[in-house]
This record gives C-alpha cells, structure tokens and sequence, in this order.
C-alpha cells in the first residue's frame, strides 16, 4: 500500500544534529538518507520501530533485509524509486516489519526529496511510525486503499494548500495574511483561526479569523495564564479538544466569549522552530468531533509547516535588514547643495535576504562652479560586493576632489581595483558638469550610456565611447579612456542609473533605453517627483537587482541665453598621460561645439602652446578651452604656467629641431597673444568658426 504523500514534510534542515521534539511527542522515528553514498541514518525511534540495534544496522539500508520481507522491500524500493524518477517532492508508504518476535506489524514512511539545481535526487528525509493500529493485518486491500485514499485527501485539503499558499511568504506578514483571510481559514477546514507570536515572554495575538472572532483581552496574554496558546507554548505539546464541554472545562476564562461561534472542537499547535516556541495556533471547528490520529499527525504537520514558514520569514526579514543597512552604510548619507543644480538621487534594493548589491551613486562637488556625477555598480550581489563599492565611491571621490580628469580619474579607479586583488569587476560612469558654462565631460566604464531630457518634455540617449569596466581595463592594459563632451542648457536634465532600472526579462537593452525615455519624457519636471515615478515602476515590475538613480537638472530659465562652453584641464610635468588626455579633451570639446572643420589646427596649436609651457618652465601647465559667443563665434585657447619669462618668436634653420612653435602659432590662429597672470604668464590664441546651425 502505498501513499503518495502530497503534504511537504517539515523536517530541521540540519537534521539529525537536533531531534525535532513534535516527531518526538508522537512517537514518530526519522531518518536522512544520503542518496550519494547510500547511508541512511536513523533516530533511536525509528531504530525501535524496525527492532533493530543501532550496531547490527550502522546506517545501511540493507541490513534491514530481516525486517522487512521481499516482497514488502520490493513494493517500497520500486514506490520510492519511481518517486526519484518522476521529479516527485515527497513520497509516502505503508509496509510491514517483521519483528524479533515474528509478529508482522504495519509501518507507514513519508519522505521528502532534495534535489540538486540540475534536478537531481540527492538526499532524503523523512518519518517512519508504527500503523498498526490504523491497519490491521486481517484488512483486505480496499480497505486499506480507501483508508489511504482518504489520508491523502485530508493532507491535500489541509497541508498541501496551505504550504502551497505560503510557498510564496517571504515576511511575517505574508504569512498571517495567507492565513488570516478567510480563504485560509477555508483551506484550513475550520470555522475559526487564531495565531499569535511569542514576544518577550507574552504572546501577542497577530491573526484572527474571521472578522468578529477577536476576543477582548488576548490581544497580548502571559505565557503562564490560563489560556489554551499559553499552554501550548508553555509545555510545547499540542492540545485537542474534542467536544465543548471539554472546551468549558479546562478553559472558563475563554470559552464564554467564543460560545457564539458555535464551537464543537478546537486544536492549539505550538510553532516551533530551532527548538523553541515562536508561536502559537488554534483551529476552531463547528462540525467536528474528536480528532483521529490521522488527523491529529496532519495537524502537527502543518504546525512544523508554519512554523517553518514563520523562521524562514524572520530570518529573511533579519538578513534584509542587516543587508540594506550596511547598504546605506556606504552610500553618501546627504547629498551636498551644488549652487546652479537641483539633484536628485534614489536607492532601490531588489535583492533578497542577505543578499545586497554594489550599486551606487555620489555627488562630488569640484572648484570652479564645477560638480562630478558618478553612477556605478559592482559585479555581484553579496557583502563582497557591497565592501568593493565602499572603496570604490570613496577613490573616485578622492581622485576627483584632487582636479584629476575624468579619463584620469576612471584610469586611477580601474588600476584601484585591480590591485585589491578581488575577482570583482565594476562598470561605472562619471560626469563631471560645469555649471556655469553647461560643459559636461563623460567617461564610461563599461555603464550604460546616460540620457538627457530636454526643456521640452523629449529624452533622447546620449552615445557616450566607452572603455572597458574598471577593474578589467587595468588587467589588459587598457587604460586609456576616451572622454565624450557635450552641453547641457539650463532646464535640461542629466540622467545616470544603473541596469536594473533598463534591464527587464524577455526584453533587449535597447528596448528597455526606449521604455525608460518614454518614461522620463512623460514624467514630472522636477527632479525629485521624476525621480519618485521612476523608483516607483521598478519597484512595481519588482525583480532582484538593485537600481541606483542620479538625477542633475541644470538650474536656469527657459530664455536663458545658450552659453559658450568652457573646459580646462591640469597638466603636470613629466606626466605624458595627462598631455594625451589634454589633446584628446580639446579634440572632443571642439567637436562638441560644432567647430570640426578646425579640429586639426586648434588640437595642434593647443599641443604646441602645453609643450612650450612643459619644456621651457620648471612648472605645470593649464589648458582652457572657451566657445565665445558675440558677433563673431571663436574658440580660444588658453595656456598658463608659473614663469614670468615671455615667450620669442625666431626662425628655425634648415636643420633645426626647435624654434618653430609660436610661428605655428602665428600661421594657424587668427589672433594670439601673451598675459601676465600674477608671477606667470597665460599664453593664447583665438580661432573663428562657424556659426551652429
């Protein structure tokens, strides 16, 4: 005979460290059967109910060969393994024992499958009893049958669905609300439910059913009084009450209040878990009588399902606490005023438990009317992750806040990263914006590109050249990242983010860039609401990553006159990397401000002027680059150094190497000159372009 064994048995994960003191008080043995090596250990019940010593049995199946006969060993081998076969969760069976006496005596075992995530069988546990008194040996098969047929039905009613329903509860709250509402109480098969949880040694009352069921005065009730959840909880055995005087008896100070709700029977389970009482449950029913042991082993079942149910909720609940609280730990705790900006920043956890993300954002204020933007994410979703962004935030910062350039300061991020010998790779992206003139330098590592949104309401993606993530660009030599340039006028908005706001199942990247403009373009003006809409719809598609939000709206006036730009950049001596990424910052700032046509002669002679200041002073250089606006349009070109020293024009002979700097100078600017700047000099020339279309 066998029973399919639909209720999902709860059994300590850690079992046998600890016996669970439920199979205990019911005379119920388990067992953990180890698939992969063929060991089967057993608790002293289970030993007792196979008569068998613990040495002459040493966890190997086989050697219960003299317990149970062929043909009974056969039926249940051939049961469990068409159970492994057919992806089955749990199994359940009846048998017969053969005793050291000879006596035959019937046995039912249930088990429940742990597979591996391909699917394959590898552990075992159950519960094994003595049914001896549920089926005689002198039962024909059709009574054994419809007894197991009806088994499986009240376990299907009570267990199954309710463990089904809060298969999904990942709070304390998702579990009473499985529970309280009235389709739980149905499932449960009882009239009434009450559920409390043990809080500082009293029980507070969290779920009752239905509505109009609450008794005063048990909202909150001591363990010690007289009430059948304290009794439970007090001595961790359930309680069945089989008829209503029996109710009245044993507890005067409830039983007057529930008397309207017609109340023939009731069951109290104790919730246990890790060896202790959480909580409390009662079940009210109005049509029935008594409880039979089958019916009192499906209800103990289902307590250790709830209360299995009810630790791994405060548990995930514990672990997200202490995760996003670390989470916030690293992220800034304020973000600074920046005078011309209005910012808005936002933090979506996603993940579960302990799970946490490297997600972040950070607002840098820089001299000069000047702020860096940075929005970045680290690769995995642990406490790992989360120390790798910690550091991160705080170097790019300090990289920043010492007036590196935005390659620069990625560079130095990136070689960072690598040198932490952490496997962890990193994609993140910098903005550094210029408030006064509206030049914004980007920087991608690896990041989705950032978009912007328009005084009017339209959004459109900004293709930013990107370099490899930080940590990966140091690990092939690959350092060398190319900074895009472009303006942003007063009321346009600058939006950076993480993937988990783009990326949804079943749709490609671009897809998601697209929903999300279309989100940011019928969104709120103001950065704050905008920002709120945008959580919002992550947080209602849910998902498991993180999203990390940067939102910078230039401050200013629709009819705020278009500024011309302006860059600069520092440039040390001996230092070739910053000389490259100079050249490369004129090259795409002119691009930027629609001057392509002049490209070539303004890199060259800005590259002539940095080189001069390089060679003939002791000293740095810095380069700026201005876009002016009047009656005609210009790009000039400024180099300052230390030395007070005026540059000379002379000729170069035939075969000279030098000498020909300011003639270069001469022949392609339209006008240049020199300025003394307090104990130095600033050497400049001015290039007329084209107006913009």
């Amino acid at each position: 005979m066998v029973d399919r064994g639909e209720g999902a048995l709860s059994l300590p994960h850690d079992w046998p460290a600890r016996s669970d003191p439920i199979l205990a008080l019911n005379r119920m043995g388990s067992f953990d059967w180890d698939l992969d090596t063929g060991l089967m250990r057993m608790d002293a019940l289970a030993h007792e109910i196979f008569d068998v010593l613990p040495e002459e049995y040493a966890d190997r199946p086989r050697n219960l060969a003299s317990r149970v006969p062929p043909d009974e060993a056969h039926r249940l081998d051939t049961h469990v393994s068409q159970s492994l076969k057919d992806g089955s969760e749990n199994y359940g069976a009846y048998f017969r024992v053969r005793r050291r006496d000879g006596t035959l005596r019937w046995t039912h075992t249930q088990g429940y499958i742990q597979r591996d995530a391909t699917g394959r069988p590898h552990r075992i546990i159950g519960i094994v009893r003595d049914a001896t008194r549920e089926l005689s040996e002198a039962q024909d098969r059709r009574e054994r049958a419809a007894l197991d047929i009806e088994a499986r039905r009240r376990q299907t009613n009570v267990v199954q669905l309710t463990t089904a329903a809060l298969a999904h509860a990942r709070t304390v709250q998702d579990v009473i609300d499985v529970l309280k509402n009235n389709q739980g109480v149905t499932h449960l098969g009882a009239t009434s439910l009450v559920m409390g949880l043990v809080e500082a040694g009293r029980i507070r009352l969290v779920a009752e059913g239905p509505e109009g069921s609450f008794v005063p005065g048990t909202l909150v009730t001591g363990i010690d009084e007289q009430y059948p959840m304290s009794e439970v909880v007090r001595t961790l055995t359930p309680r069945f009450i089989e008829s209503p005087e029996e109710f009245a008896r044993l507890y005067p100070l409830l039983w007057p209040h529930i008397t309207g709700l017609d109340i023939t029977s009731a069951a109290y389970l104790p919730l246990i878990a890790q060896a202790r009482p959480i909580g409390a449950m009662g079940l009210l029913y109005s049509d029935r009588h008594g409880f039979s042991a089958e019916d009192r082993n499906v209800l103990v079942a289902l307590g250790s399902s709830i209360a299995q149910s009810l630790r791994r909720a405060m548990f995930y609940e514990q672990e997200k606490d202490l995760a996003q609280g670390l989470q916030q730990a690293m992220l800034p705790r304020t973000i600074p005023r920046v005078p011309g900006a209005d910012i808005a920043v936002r933090y979506r956890s996603g993940s579960l438990g302990r799970e946490i993300g490297g997600d972040w954002y950070d607002v840098i204020p820089l001299p000069g009317g000047r702020v860096g933007a940075v929005i970045g994410d680290v690769q995995g979703h642990d406490t790992h992750a989360a120390a790798v962004m910690g550091q991160l935030r705080i170097v790019l910062r300090a990289y920043a806040a010492e007036g590196h350039t935005p390659a620069t300061v990625m560079a130095r991020a990136s070689v960072f990263l690598h040198e932490l010998d952490t496997e962890r790779f990193a994609t993140c992206l910098y903005a550094e914006a210029d408030l006064d003139t509206g030049v914004v330098q980007v920087v991608r590592a690896g990041h989705i590109d950032p978009l912007v949104r328009d005084t009017d309401g339209g959004c459109h993606r900004l293709a930013v050249a990107g370099g490899l993530p930080l940590g990966l660009s140091a690990e092939f030599g690959r350092l060398d990242y190319p900074v895009d340039t472009f303006e942003l006028d007063p009321g346009q908005t600058l939006l950076l983010c993480t993937d988990g706001l783009v990326e949804q199942p079943g749709i490609d990247l671009d897809d998601g860039m697209r929903t999300v403009r279309a989100l940011v373009a019928a969104g709120p003006d103001d950065v704050r609401d905008l920002a709120d809409r945008l959580i919002d719809v992550a947080e209602e598609r849910g998902g498991e990553d993180d999203v990390a939000l940067l939102l910078l709206r230039r401050v200013g006036g629709r009819d705020a006159r278009r500024s011309g730009g302006r860059v600069r950049q520092h440039v040390g001596p001996g230092d070739p990397e910053a000389l490259t990424e100079a050249r490369h910052m004129v090259r795409a700032a002119v691009r930027a401000w629609g001057a392509r046509e002049r490209a070539d002669e303004i890199e060259l002679v800005a590259d002539e002027l940095i080189t001069n200041a390089l060679m003939h002073t002791e000293g740095a250089a810095v380069v700026t680059l201005r876009a002016l606006t009047g009656p005609d349009r210009r790009i000039r070109v400024e180099v300052e150094d230390a030395s007070s020293a005026l540059p000379r024009r002379r000729e170069a002979g035939e075969s000279g190497v030098s000498g020909r700097g300011l003639l270069l100078v001469d022949r392609l600017a339209d006008v240049w000159g020199v300025e003394a700047r307090g104990g130095g000099k600033c050497v400049w020339c001015e290039f007329l372009v084209p107006d913009r279309e």
